[in-house]
């Protein structure tokens, strides 16, 4: 039975660890490049010579990812927090409307991309396009265009599954990691193919009518009620993820950043949370009671998040 309590907090490290943890992690870092000065003559030079790259960056727009164009957005102003949203969303579906923007932009600097496939960057219907290191590679590219070396990474659904493999691959170039309506399916991946070959197929399939699973023809619906969706590009992402994405459990042991999962307690689409939790040294388990895969609309979800980024 689920605790009466208002939020089921698991707790699976060492506060001396996670300590340790908290204070090692670099506190924030500068947006823009700084030219190094001299004095004198050198300094002077300096000043003809130096461009200032990075404040050129517009805050919203457009850039090139190896070929594709993303779409992104900044809200606010401090330390950087990378947002990844899930599967059929979009910065506005899954940030905007579910309250997240406000709730975070006064603590972090917001950095949201509309992952390739999604919203308003490019929509390949090749699967190969999605691999997790291309869908990573945007993250890392998009941090990259705006002179973020390194920032917070929170990821949702979709979006967690892309933020374990930066965990796991690319953690040095992130302060801590949220991961939210996940699992070890999601993360780790699966033998148990059902779930996303029935994906690909409502993504799909001529009318909705012809989608029975109940869990993905709610995917389905959404996708028809997003504007802009593009079902050819949403059916090749679910298939990539489906056929890669797979990270090693060894890679996920070596982690060394604070991490926090938040779950719904009745989630049930992207595997079990607590084998992913086993696999991350340190990591900090929030389980909602009676909240299920669309999480971050909850309004508890916001106070465990909160509570992680200001202590970090």
């Amino acid at each position: 039975m689920p605790s009466t309590d208002y939020l089921c907090r698991i707790q699976t490290m060492r506060v001396s660890r996670r300590e340790a943890l908290r204070y090692a992690v670099v506190a924030g870092v500068g947006l823009v490049a700084i030219p190094l000065i001299g004095c004198g003559e050198d300094e002077e030079k300096a000043k003809a010579t130096s461009t200032p790259v990075a404040t050129a960056v517009p805050p919203s727009g457009f850039f090139d990812s190896d070929g594709v164009k993303i779409h992104y957005e900044t809200f606010g102003e401090g330390k950087p927090l990378v947002l990844v949203h899930g599967f059929v969303l979009n910065i506005t579906y899954n940030w905007v409307n579910s309250g997240l923007v406000d709730a975070l932009q006064p603590v972090r600097r917001l950095v949201a991309l509309d992952c390739r496939g999604h919203g308003q960057s490019d929509k390949p219907h090749d699967p190969a396009a999605y691999s997790s290191e291309k869908m990573a590679g945007d993250v890392l590219n998009l941090m990259d265009y705006l002179g973020i070396e390194k920032a917070d990474l929170f990821g949702y659904s979709m979006g967690s599954g892309v933020s374990g493999y930066l965990l796991a691959y690319h953690r040095e170039r992130f302060n801590s990691v949220i991961l939210a309506g996940t699992g070890d399916r999601l993360v780790l991946g699966s033998t148990d193919q059902s779930r996303s070959d029935a994906m690909v197929n409502a993504m799909l399939a001529e009318d909705i009518s012809q989608v029975t699973d109940p869990t993905v023809r709610a995917f389905r619906a959404l996708a028809d009620a997003i504007p802009n969706s593009d079902l050819k590009a949403l059916a090749a992402c679910a298939q990539r993820l489906r056929e890669s994405g797979t990270i090693d459990r060894a890679d996920l042991a070596a982690v060394d950043i604070p991490v926090l999962i938040v779950n719904g307690e009745n989630d049930n689409v992207v595997g079990e949370v607590d084998q992913l939790a086993a696999a991350i040294p340190g990591v900090e388990l929030v389980i909602i009671p009676g909240a299920d895969h669309l999480v971050v609309f909850d309004p508890r979800f916001k106070e465990p998040v909160l509570s992680f980024l200001e202590e970090e």
